[in-house]
């Protein structure tokens, strides 16, 4: 367990989780199943249930229709609160908090306590019923203890999608500042340790499309580096232009913010209005262009 670095700074974990690197490859479920499933660890854990148990899981959420539509997965896991309803909730250490930040569900303090599964807001405590144990996600803490560097299921995400982070209060402070981390549930107020990046991509909505017209002979083209403008909610505008093959995307949008007005013009083939209301993502297909008389 940790102890205060030479300036007298308490070291913490957290763990960083990228919702936009994840791609649902199970790597962080299998190896937390195969580090914990059959195998007691005193102190720490009792052995993980071969079936039924989740502690870490990943939430699938898709945005949008048609020929647009962009899926995230989301692993979710023990926040580690700062705050936790599971630790007032128990209130006889059968749940406590390390100086590292990591909270531990006491295998043998916590044995017939299945009244603190339903503590946690997250839905991360599971029920062990052949040991008689609430049971979480302990961020591999036994592993920890002996010197790893990171919990087994960050050592085996392909894509960096969790990381740990072994620094001060005030540099995880900074760190979601700078990179815009956010808690799950922020409404619950229980100062979670494990912060998501890019989670505009299930709390927004997106509005897209394809810009097209007709050449003189007839033939069909993409319009390329057409203006796309976009009046949406409280006289909020924003501009793109659409790429290489005519499609436009506007995304971090508030889901249900009202009408819309989208205004589309290319000097050299026209314009086109769409309006509408958005309430979820939206893709208007082809939009073609007419040429101003």
């Amino acid at each position: 367990m940790d102890s205060p670095d030479a300036g007298g700074v308490m070291k913490k974990w957290a763990l960083r989780v990228d919702v936009a690197k994840c791609i649902n490859c199970h790597n962080c479920v299998l190896a937390t199943k195969d580090e914990h499933v059959g195998n007691d660890f005193p102190g720490y854990a009792a052995a993980q249930p071969a079936h039924g148990h989740e502690w870490i899981s990943i939430e699938r959420h898709t945005r949008g229709s048609g020929t647009a539509i962009d899926v995230t997965y989301v692993p979710r896991m023990c926040n580690h609160c700062d705050d936790a309803p599971c630790i007032k909730a128990a209130g006889d250490g059968a749940v406590y908090k390390r100086p590292d930040g990591i909270v531990i569900v006491d295998p043998v303090k916590a044995r017939g306590r299945r009244d603190l599964v339903d503590s946690c807001p997250y839905g991360a405590m599971s029920w062990n019923a052949e040991a008689a144990v609430p049971q979480i996600w302990i961020f591999d803490a036994h592993l920890l203890d002996q010197g790893w560097a990171a919990p087994r299921c960050v050592q085996v995400c392909p894509t960096g999608a969790l990381e740990a982070i072994h620094d001060s209060d005030e540099a995880l402070r900074e760190l979601a500042i700078r990179d815009d981390l956010q808690p799950l549930r922020p409404e619950l107020d229980t100062r979670p340790r494990v912060l998501y990046r890019n989670l505009l991509r299930i709390r927004s909505v997106f509005l897209s499309g394809n810009v097209v017209a007709t050449r003189q002979d007839g033939s069909n083209v993409n319009v390329e580096n057409a203006t796309v403008s976009l009046v949406a909610g409280a006289g909020d505008v924003r501009q793109s232009n659409t790429d290489a093959f005519g499609d436009f995307k506007f995304d971090g949008l508030a889901r249900g913010s009202g009408d819309y007005r989208l205004l589309i013009a290319h000097d050299h083939y026209g314009s086109a209005e769409r309006v509408g209301s958005l309430l979820d993502s939206v893709h208007l297909g082809s939009i073609e262009l007419r040429a101003r008389v």
